[in-house]
């Protein structure tokens, strides 16, 4: 799976049906924000992209995924709050974690 190409698959899809999502970018990768706020960014040097969930049980059921961690953009320990990061591996599971990102941003603006 082109890790790229799935990404810029799903955020197209959200641009599109979601008048309030835009793409744009986080610490240089591509992201997807909605009303403004980042939601998602795909991570190139890993292939992966990070979600943000303030869900605790979406947190918690998303960090259960084999390879899925606290998302740490600068790798020097410093988790970012509320990020998870999900590797390649659950690129079949990216769509719907983007689409709960989605609707945790729309429960908390």
């Amino acid at each position: 799976m082109d890790a790229r190409a799935r990404f810029d698959e799903i955020a197209a899809d959200l641009e599109v049906s979601n008048p309030d999502v835009q793409l744009g970018q986080m610490m240089g990768h591509p992201c997807i924000k909605a009303s403004g706020k980042i939601i998602a960014s795909f991570q190139s040097e890993k292939d992966s992209i990070a979600f943000k969930l303030p869900d605790e049980a979406e947190r918690a059921k998303t960090l259960a995924l084999e390879g899925a961690v606290p998302f740490e953009p600068m790798g020097k320990g410093k988790v970012m709050k509320e990020w998870v990061e999900v590797p390649v591996a659950h690129g079949p599971k990216w769509a719907e974690l983007a689409d709960t990102a989605l609707r945790l941003r729309r429960e908390n603006p």
